[in-house]
This record gives C-alpha cells, sequence and structure tokens, in this order.
C-alpha cells in the first residue's frame, strides 16, 4: 500500500504551504498538452443491448439532446451585482454561524462594494473551473469512446461527448456575454484532469472523470441552481445537471461490472487513485485565485475563513454527497479493510456512504424530458 505522502506528494493532507505551492504556471497559454497513453480499441461485437443497463442509458441519452443556443433564453439580462448585493446579508449571517473573526485582517475594512467584488469575482471563478472541467470531461469521454472495449459503451459515450461539448459552450457563452470573462483553470483541477487523461486504463478514465470529477460537478450544480437568482443561470444548471446524472450513471452501470472481477490489488490502486482525486477536488475550492485577485493573503484568507477543522465545512462536505455512495455501490469503499472508508473519514465525507447512487437516480433528473413533456401538454390544451 502506497502511503499518503505518496499518493499526494505531501506528508499532511491538509498543509496549507504545500498545497498553494501549486499553481498554474501558463496562464498565458492556449494551449496545453497532456500525454495519452491509450491504445485505441475496435470491437467487431455489433450486438446492441448486451449490456440493457448501459442501452436503456443510450436511449435515454439520444431523447434528450438539447441545443444551448435555443433552448436557453439568452435574451435575459443577467445583473450580477445586483445579484451579489442581495446575499450580503446572507453571507453575514453565515460569517457569524461559522464564527468567522475578521479582526486584524484586510476584510474587516471592506465596504458593501468590497463585498459586493468578491461575491461578482467567486462566481466567475465558480463557473470558470466548471467550464474548464467540461472541457475535460470533452477530452476523456472522447477517450473512452477510444479505449473502451464494449459497443454499448462506445454508443453511450459518444453522446456525452456531445453533451459536454454542449456544456463548455454555454458556460463560456454565459462567462463571456453575461458575466465579466473567465479566470484560468485552477492547478489542483489542471493535475487531476492531467493524471486522468495520462493514464492508459480505461476504467481508470472512467473513475477519474464519471465518478469522481462529475460526480463533484453534480452536486455542486445542485447547489448553485438552488442558490442563484438568475433565471437563464437556473435553467442552464437544470439542463446540464439532466446531462451529468446520466454521465455519472454510465460510470457506475459500467464499473460495477468491471470492478467485479478485479483482485485485492487492482482494487487498492483504484482506491488511491479516488482518495488523490477527491483530495485535488477538495484542495481546488479554497479558490486561491480569488483572494490573490482582491489583493488578500492567502493564507491569512484561509486561516480566517476555515475556522476549526475545514474538513468539517458543509458546504465542502456536501460536494462529496454524489461521489461516496457511488464508490461504495462499486465495492470501493469498503475493499482493502475499508482503506479508502479511512481516508473519506480523514475528509469528513463518509456520512453520505447510504444517499442514493446515481445509478437509477439519472431518471429523476430529466429536466429535459420533463420540460418537453409539459410544453406538449401546454399545446394540446391549447389545440
Amino acid at each position: 500500500m502506497a502511503t499518503d505522502a505518496e499518493i499526494l506528494g505531501r506528508n499532511d493532507v491538509d498543509d496549507i504551504d504545500a498545497i498553494l505551492a501549486i499553481t498554474n504556471r501558463d496562464v498565458e497559454e492556449a494551449i496545453h498538452v497532456v500525454q495519452d497513453n491509450a491504445d485505441a480499441i475496435f470491437t467487431w461485437d455489433y450486438e446492441k443491448g448486451k449490456r440493457p443497463a448501459l442501452n436503456k442509458l443510450y436511449e435515454k441519452a439520444k431523447h434528450a439532446q438539447w441545443n444551448g443556443e435555443t433552448d436557453l433564453d439568452w435574451s435575459i439580462e443577467v445583473d450580477q451585482e445586483r445579484q451579489a448585493r442581495n446575499i450580503l446579508e446572507l453571507r453575514a449571517g453565515l460569517m457569524a454561524d461559522a464564527g468567522v473573526d475578521l479582526t486584524g485582517t484586510p476584510m474587516e475594512k471592506w465596504t458593501e462594494k468590497e463585498w459586493i467584488e468578491f461575491s461578482v469575482e467567486n462566481q466567475n471563478w465558480s463557473l470558470s473551473q466548471f467550464m474548464h472541467g467540461e472541457q475535460g470531461a470533452l477530452i476523456c469521454t472522447a477517450k473512452i469512446v477510444e479505449t473502451v472495449p464494449w459497443i454499448d459503451a462506445k454508443y453511450y459515450a459518444s453522446t456525452q461527448v456531445m453533451d459536454e461539448a454542449r456544456h463548455v459552450e454555454v458556460f463560456a457563452k454565459y462567462l463571456d456575454t453575461k458575466l465579466q470573462g473567465h479566470y484560468p483553470i485552477n492547478a489542483h483541477l489542471q493535475m487531476l484532469l492531467d493524471d486522468i487523461i495520462n493514464d492508459s486504463r480505461w476504467d481508470m478514465t472512467y473513475l477519474g472523470m464519471q465518478i469522481m470529477v462529475e460526480g463533484l460537478a453534480l452536486a455542486a450544480f445542485g447547489m448553485a441552481h438552488q442558490t442563484t437568482e438568475d433565471p437563464l443561470l437556473k435553467q442552464l444548471l437544470r439542463y446540464v445537471m439532466s446531462d451529468e446524472a446520466r454521465h455519472v450513471a454510465f460510470g457506475v452501470l459500467s464499473l460495477k461490472e468491471f470492478y467485479d472481477g478485479l483482485t485485492a490489488a487492482e482494487l487498492l490502486e483504484r482506491q488511491e487513485f479516488a482518495f488523490e482525486a477527491a483530495v485535488r477536488m477538495r484542495d481546488r475550492f479554497l479558490q486561491q485565485e480569488v483572494w490573490e485577485r482582491m489583493g488578500v493573503d492567502v493564507k491569512l484568507a484561509i486561516k480566517t475563513f476555515n475556522v476549526g477543522d475545514k474538513n468539517n465545512d458543509p458546504f465542502q462536505q456536501l460536494l462529496f454527497s454524489k461521489i461516496v455512495p457511488n464508490c461504495k455501490k462499486l465495492g470501493l469503499l469498503d475493499a482493502n479493510d475499508g482503506w479508502l472508508r479511512q481516508r473519506f473519514d480523514t475528509l469528513g465525507v463518509t456520512q453520505f456512504e447510504d444517499w442514493v447512487d446515481t445509478g437509477e437516480e439519472y431518471l429523476e433528473l430529466d429536466a429535459v424530458s420533463a420540460d418537453r413533456a409539459a410544453a406538449a401538454a401546454e399545446e394540446a390544451a391549447a389545440g
């Protein structure tokens, strides 16, 4: 078994100095190259439906495609500063409940203007990382089409490539036309995406992207959908979540079959990869780029807002509410005497293990089909 230091490159999972030492050093570059060490696999077995659950998912995906240009109302005006102003009181209450003390910090002297600016930058940063993650999913899913040996999986993955292209498109358009542009990719997110793409094993692409990255994104999109006041962003997120639920289900359904045949040693490699991915994703939510843009010392900001044990942050924990039950469904949580369970205990997220996994949940999150059915019913009633 590898040590945490060997997996993460640092002795302490919460070592802030080591976390902040990882930075994006090519923010001015438009192209980022990663070595893709994978074999392209053809299959001459074209029997559609041999894996009924994947075939069902594929048929659902074909009917649930949407057009980012025409199915979203881009005429809606977005007043980002007004929305930021509306959450000032909420933010103050949350900080008070968490015991945040701004005494002696630059934030102590912030006026309403600085807090609004911070909220604007925070949203720009968050949506930017969503956008970059969606491009990672686009590349990873194209790799799955290339590398997975089952025709039903190739069929479904091809629909996800289209989904991910649409997601990158709509997030980029929203950031560039409704907000104030976007941030470069966070270094921890880039490191994780690079690792996923670099691995030669097709199931690691599934595990890293479909289970870990997409699982966290699905939870994050859900929280953003609940809290935003912007009807355009709310609808955008609602449709993206419909796709993402299928994507995570694709990972669960595919890997459950494959992992049932792995040895303990092979499962341990997947557990270690899942743990590393979880920590990388958690680290990126320190949003160091926002604090730097606001002119605040990053370590001071983290120390100020992470009162007590930052692994007990309810928001951070909820981000893993999709990941943990899916890892349990795949047998990763308790394999090898609960190796991954112990690591998730350290991160404070194991309480989600009995929440619903995404293998069937995607049927409940099909907003696109629901909207089409409602529109058809209205048209029939009117006619």
